[in-house]
Protein backbone atom coordinates (compact mmCIF):
# COMPACT_ATOMS: atom_id res chain seq x y z
CA UNK A 1 0.00 0.00 0.00
CA UNK A 2 1.16 3.52 -0.98
CA UNK A 3 0.19 4.90 2.44
CA UNK A 4 3.12 2.32 4.11
CA UNK A 5 5.97 3.97 2.12
CA UNK A 6 8.04 7.06 3.22
CA UNK A 7 7.67 10.53 1.31
CA UNK A 8 10.94 9.46 -0.59
CA UNK A 9 9.70 6.42 -1.53
CA UNK A 10 6.40 8.25 -2.50
CA UNK A 11 8.48 10.73 -4.38
CA UNK A 12 10.23 7.67 -6.23
CA UNK A 13 7.31 5.80 -6.86
CA UNK A 14 5.54 9.10 -8.22
CA UNK A 15 8.30 9.62 -11.04
CA UNK A 16 7.56 6.55 -11.91
CA UNK A 17 4.38 6.18 -11.97
CA UNK A 18 4.52 9.74 -14.06
CA UNK A 19 6.82 8.27 -16.89
CA UNK A 20 4.18 5.49 -17.21
CA UNK A 21 1.50 7.92 -17.95
CA UNK A 22 4.20 9.73 -20.38
CA UNK A 23 4.29 6.37 -22.10
CA UNK A 24 0.40 5.94 -22.45
CA UNK A 25 -0.67 9.41 -23.25
CA UNK A 26 1.90 8.78 -26.35
CA UNK A 27 0.54 5.34 -26.94
CA UNK A 28 -3.40 6.37 -26.38
CA UNK A 29 -2.82 9.21 -29.35
CA UNK A 30 -0.90 7.08 -31.44
CA UNK A 31 -2.99 4.02 -31.34
CA UNK A 32 -6.31 6.07 -31.51
CA UNK A 33 -7.55 5.18 -28.33
CA UNK A 34 -5.76 1.86 -27.06
CA UNK A 35 -3.80 2.01 -23.76
CA UNK A 36 -0.46 0.57 -22.87
CA UNK A 37 -0.94 0.18 -19.16
CA UNK A 38 -4.46 0.77 -18.77
CA UNK A 39 -5.82 -2.68 -19.34
CA UNK A 40 -9.24 -2.24 -18.13
CA UNK A 41 -9.65 0.19 -20.69
CA UNK A 42 -8.32 -2.71 -23.25
CA UNK A 43 -10.62 -4.80 -21.70
CA UNK A 44 -13.36 -2.82 -22.06
CA UNK A 45 -12.25 -1.73 -25.72
CA UNK A 46 -11.80 -5.11 -27.01
CA UNK A 47 -15.29 -5.91 -26.21
CA UNK A 48 -16.99 -3.30 -27.17
CA UNK A 49 -14.53 -3.72 -30.71
CA UNK A 50 -15.68 -7.39 -30.73
CA UNK A 51 -19.61 -6.49 -30.45
CA UNK A 52 -19.32 -3.95 -33.39
CA UNK A 53 -17.48 -6.51 -35.49
CA UNK A 54 -14.31 -4.23 -35.41
CA UNK A 55 -12.26 -7.38 -35.01
CA UNK A 56 -8.80 -5.64 -35.73
CA UNK A 57 -9.69 -3.61 -32.39
CA UNK A 58 -10.67 -6.54 -30.91
CA UNK A 59 -6.60 -7.68 -31.89
CA UNK A 60 -4.93 -4.82 -30.74
CA UNK A 61 -6.56 -4.92 -27.68
CA UNK A 62 -6.32 -7.99 -26.83
CA UNK A 63 -2.51 -8.03 -28.11
CA UNK A 64 -1.79 -5.29 -25.88
CA UNK A 65 -3.29 -7.52 -22.72
CA UNK A 66 -1.52 -10.68 -23.52
CA UNK A 67 2.00 -8.19 -24.00
CA UNK A 68 1.01 -6.56 -20.69
CA UNK A 69 0.74 -9.52 -18.67
CA UNK A 70 3.88 -10.99 -20.16
CA UNK A 71 5.96 -7.68 -18.97
CA UNK A 72 4.78 -8.58 -15.62
CA UNK A 73 5.53 -11.92 -15.32
CA UNK A 74 9.00 -10.75 -17.20
CA UNK A 75 9.88 -8.14 -14.25
CA UNK A 76 8.61 -10.83 -11.98
CA UNK A 77 10.72 -13.67 -12.61
CA UNK A 78 13.73 -10.90 -12.51
CA UNK A 79 13.30 -9.73 -9.60
CA UNK A 80 13.46 -13.99 -8.34
CA UNK A 81 16.79 -14.38 -9.87
CA UNK A 82 17.89 -11.63 -8.56
CA UNK A 83 19.74 -12.36 -5.23
CA UNK A 84 19.96 -8.31 -4.33
CA UNK A 85 18.61 -5.03 -6.30
CA UNK A 86 15.11 -7.00 -6.95
CA UNK A 87 13.79 -4.04 -7.47
CA UNK A 88 16.77 -2.65 -10.11
CA UNK A 89 16.30 -6.10 -12.28
CA UNK A 90 12.69 -5.22 -12.22
CA UNK A 91 13.26 -1.74 -13.57
CA UNK A 92 16.14 -2.57 -15.69
CA UNK A 93 13.78 -4.98 -17.35
CA UNK A 94 11.60 -2.17 -17.48
CA UNK A 95 13.76 -0.41 -19.16
CA UNK A 96 15.44 -2.80 -22.09
CA UNK A 97 11.70 -3.09 -23.07
CA UNK A 98 10.96 0.27 -23.45
CA UNK A 99 14.44 1.05 -24.79
CA UNK A 100 13.52 -1.50 -27.67
CA UNK A 101 10.10 -0.11 -27.90
CA UNK A 102 12.21 2.98 -29.33
CA UNK A 103 14.33 1.82 -31.54
CA UNK A 104 11.79 0.00 -33.66
CA UNK A 105 10.54 3.68 -33.77
CA UNK A 106 13.50 3.61 -36.36
CA UNK A 107 12.50 1.26 -38.66
CA UNK A 108 9.61 1.14 -41.05
CA UNK A 109 6.39 -0.87 -40.30
CA UNK A 110 7.06 -1.93 -37.42
CA UNK A 111 4.22 -0.47 -35.43
CA UNK A 112 2.93 -3.63 -33.59
CA UNK A 113 6.62 -4.62 -31.60
CA UNK A 114 6.66 -0.89 -30.51
CA UNK A 115 2.88 -1.95 -29.27
CA UNK A 116 3.85 -4.77 -27.91
CA UNK A 117 6.86 -3.72 -26.28
CA UNK A 118 5.50 -0.66 -24.51
CA UNK A 119 3.14 -2.70 -23.01
CA UNK A 120 5.42 -5.41 -21.67
CA UNK A 121 7.71 -2.36 -20.12
CA UNK A 122 4.35 -1.09 -18.30
CA UNK A 123 3.11 -4.17 -17.29
CA UNK A 124 6.90 -4.76 -15.95
CA UNK A 125 7.31 -1.84 -14.27
CA UNK A 126 3.98 -2.80 -11.96
CA UNK A 127 6.18 -5.53 -10.39
CA UNK A 128 8.44 -2.52 -8.82
CA UNK A 129 7.02 -2.62 -5.41
CA UNK A 130 6.35 -6.39 -4.24
CA UNK A 131 5.25 -7.62 -0.79
CA UNK A 132 4.98 -11.30 0.21
CA UNK A 133 4.84 -11.84 -3.64
CA UNK A 134 2.02 -9.99 -4.16
CA UNK A 135 1.99 -6.61 -6.01
CA UNK A 136 1.53 -3.97 -3.14
CA UNK A 137 1.70 -0.23 -5.05
CA UNK A 138 0.01 -0.57 -8.56
CA UNK A 139 1.91 2.34 -10.85
CA UNK A 140 -0.04 2.00 -14.26
CA UNK A 141 -3.72 2.10 -13.02
CA UNK A 142 -5.03 4.31 -10.52
CA UNK A 143 -8.93 3.04 -10.22
CA UNK A 144 -7.65 1.59 -6.47
CA UNK A 145 -5.95 5.38 -5.42
CA UNK A 146 -9.02 7.10 -6.60
CA UNK A 147 -10.97 4.67 -3.90
CA UNK A 148 -8.07 4.80 -0.94
CA UNK A 149 -8.55 8.86 -1.97
CA UNK A 150 -11.95 8.63 -1.20
CA UNK A 151 -11.94 6.27 1.95
CA UNK A 152 -9.05 8.01 3.68
CA UNK A 153 -10.84 11.47 3.11
CA UNK A 154 -14.33 9.92 4.57
CA UNK A 155 -11.81 8.70 7.43
CA UNK A 156 -10.26 12.26 7.91
CA UNK A 157 -13.69 14.02 7.67
CA UNK A 158 -14.63 11.95 10.85
CA UNK A 159 -11.84 12.65 12.83
CA UNK A 160 -9.01 10.22 11.30
CA UNK A 161 -5.85 10.62 10.01
CA UNK A 162 -5.74 13.51 8.21
CA UNK A 163 -3.06 13.27 5.15
CA UNK A 164 -3.51 9.57 4.36
CA UNK A 165 -5.00 10.42 1.36
CA UNK A 166 -2.14 12.45 0.01
CA UNK A 167 0.24 9.44 -0.79
CA UNK A 168 -2.73 8.32 -3.27
CA UNK A 169 -3.27 11.60 -4.18
CA UNK A 170 0.36 12.06 -5.54
CA UNK A 171 0.23 8.68 -7.67
CA UNK A 172 -2.88 9.40 -9.22
CA UNK A 173 -1.36 13.49 -9.77
CA UNK A 174 1.16 11.97 -11.79
CA UNK A 175 -0.08 9.75 -14.29
CA UNK A 176 -2.64 12.37 -15.05
CA UNK A 177 0.43 15.10 -15.63
CA UNK A 178 2.58 12.41 -17.11
CA UNK A 179 0.11 11.47 -19.93
CA UNK A 180 -0.72 15.12 -20.15
CA UNK A 181 2.55 15.87 -21.49
CA UNK A 182 2.69 12.34 -23.17
CA UNK A 183 0.10 13.41 -25.68
CA UNK A 184 1.75 16.86 -25.90
CA UNK A 185 5.12 15.64 -26.98
CA UNK A 186 3.90 13.00 -29.34
CA UNK A 187 2.12 16.09 -31.00
CA UNK A 188 5.33 17.62 -31.66
CA UNK A 189 7.60 14.87 -32.16
CA UNK A 190 5.93 11.75 -32.93
CA UNK A 191 7.13 8.17 -31.34
CA UNK A 192 10.43 9.69 -31.24
CA UNK A 193 9.11 10.95 -27.82
CA UNK A 194 9.32 7.19 -26.65
CA UNK A 195 13.24 8.22 -26.49
CA UNK A 196 12.56 10.63 -23.73
CA UNK A 197 10.72 8.10 -21.04
CA UNK A 198 13.07 5.34 -22.18
CA UNK A 199 15.86 8.19 -21.04
CA UNK A 200 13.85 8.80 -18.14
CA UNK A 201 13.10 5.03 -17.32
CA UNK A 202 17.28 4.22 -17.39
CA UNK A 203 17.61 7.06 -14.81
CA UNK A 204 15.01 5.98 -12.57
CA UNK A 205 16.59 2.51 -12.51
CA UNK A 206 20.22 4.05 -11.98
CA UNK A 207 18.62 5.43 -9.09
CA UNK A 208 17.43 2.76 -7.57
CA UNK A 209 20.60 1.18 -8.23
CA UNK A 210 22.63 3.27 -5.94
CA UNK A 211 19.79 3.59 -3.49
CA UNK A 212 19.27 -0.05 -2.80
CA UNK A 213 22.38 -1.00 -3.16
CA UNK A 214 24.00 -2.89 -0.14
CA UNK A 215 27.09 -0.85 0.92
CA UNK A 216 24.51 2.42 0.87
CA UNK A 217 22.07 0.56 3.08
CA UNK A 218 24.69 -0.43 5.78
CA UNK A 219 26.00 2.89 5.80
CA UNK A 220 22.48 4.09 6.42
CA UNK A 221 21.88 1.33 9.07
CA UNK A 222 24.98 2.43 10.95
Amino acid sequence: MARSLGWREIAFASGLTGIAGFVDGIAFVHFGGYFVSFMSGNSTRSSADFAQGNFAGWALAMGLVASFVTGVAAATLASQVASVQRRAAVLSTSSILLLAAAFFTLGNGVGTWVAVFMAMSMGAVNATYTRRGEVSVGLTYMTGALVKIGQHLATAITGGARWAWLPYAALWSMITLGSFIGALTYVNLGLMSLWIAAIAMVLWTLIAIYRDSPRRIFRVKN
